[in-house]
């Protein structure tokens, strides 16, 4: 939609840390990965965006690290050098085109195993300045359970710990900064009917009318079915994006520090469990509240700021572009220069 093509998307791994299938150590054991449903808000509905990803505008980035003979691929495609790099790869090369005394902020809103990988590495960890991490739940009654709905037995951890507690307890226990936003916060501002009212009366840029959409459609499924009950964890995804890239003026956001660590012993029923241990846990800062109506209202402004919105709005805008050359052109230059 930006037209920034130019800017790198690593290709980051589907199995968890140290999980080798016992037979093809290649493919990777799907101990953890299994309990992503694959209908239900799981794999086939992220990936296709719930239905809405056919309206986004295609894009000429290849999606395998594979994409030239070079790479290991039979043959070169139509743009070998459109391949999508591996996560650490994309590191690398940040890390050689930006000065050497520059500190890097990371936000994580999946499983921790790219940045565990990171955080081994000594001499790419040094040059991270904060992660700010979502994901994670810290139970304070017995009630208070997390969100691994597909694993019974696990009652108290949160997906993005549970998909990778190995990679999680790395990063925990590393010398970076860490900063939480647990599921517990996530859950005190996950209102869609507000989110998608700030969102309503926001400029109609392309952005938040996808958004709109998009939220309105796991909203209606919440409502609608008994299976999508757990829609309202991506509102949880939002909120750290949004902490992040606020100065805090109007989030009046809270944070406390506690000394924790995260459960990774192979134990289905326990594992990426965050507890607090006051003897050998890690000192991380914790978001504990935030405005959550300045909260929907900074995201849906964001979104509604026309001096920098889409180049491209949708795909049906896009194919109308290429139907005449003049804007075919335009669409091309926009999208392969920086």
């Amino acid at each position: 939609m930006m037209g920034r093509d130019d800017i790198p998307v690593g290709l980051g791994d589907v199995f968890a840390i140290d999980q080798p299938d016992p037979v093809f150590e290649a493919v990777g054991e799907c101990k953890y990965i299994k309990a992503i449903p694959h209908g239900n808000g799981g794999l086939l509905d992220s990936d296709t965006l719930y239905g809405l990803a056919r309206d986004l505008p295609r894009s000429p980035r290849r999606y395998t690290t594979e994409n030239s003979v070079k790479f290991g691929a039979p043959r070169d495609t139509d743009h070998p050098e459109l391949r999508q790099p591996l996560a650490m790869e994309v590191w690398e090369s940040m890390l050689q085109k930006t000065n050497p005394g520059s500190k890097i902020t990371v936000l994580t809103n999946g499983p921790l195993t790219n940045l565990a990988k990171v955080v081994l590495m000594k001499n790419i960890s040094s040059r991270i300045q904060d992660v700010y991490v979502v994901g994670g739940h810290i139970s304070s009654t017995v009630k208070d359970k997390g969100n691994i709905f597909s694993v019974p037995s696990n009652q108290y951890a949160e997906f993005n710990m549970f998909l990778d507690p190995l990679a999680a307890r790395i990063v925990f226990e590393s010398e970076v900064n860490v900063t939480l936003i647990p599921l517990n916060t996530q859950r005190k501002s996950s209102s869609f009917s507000a989110i998608i009212g700030e969102l309503r009366r926001t400029p109609r840029t392309p952005e938040a009318v996808f958004s709109e959409r998009l939220l309105s459609r796991l909203y209606h499924l919440k409502q609608s079915h008994s299976m999508y009950q757990h829609m309202g964890t991506f509102l949880g995804e939002i909120l750290g994006a949004v902490v992040l890239g606020d100065s805090y003026s109007g989030l009046d956001p809270k944070f406390e520090e506690k000394l924790i660590k995260v459960l990774a012993d192979g134990n289905e029923s326990s594992d990426g469990k965050v507890v607090v241990d006051e003897k050998d846990g890690k000192l991380v800062r914790i978001l504990t509240t935030v405005d959550a109506k300045a909260y929907y209202k900074l995201y849906a402004n964001k979104l509604g700021h026309e001096e920098q919105s889409a180049k491209i709005g949708s795909f049906e805008e896009q194919r109308r572009r290429w139907s005449h050359p003049q804007l075919k052109l335009e669409i091309i230059t926009s999208l392969f220069t920086k």
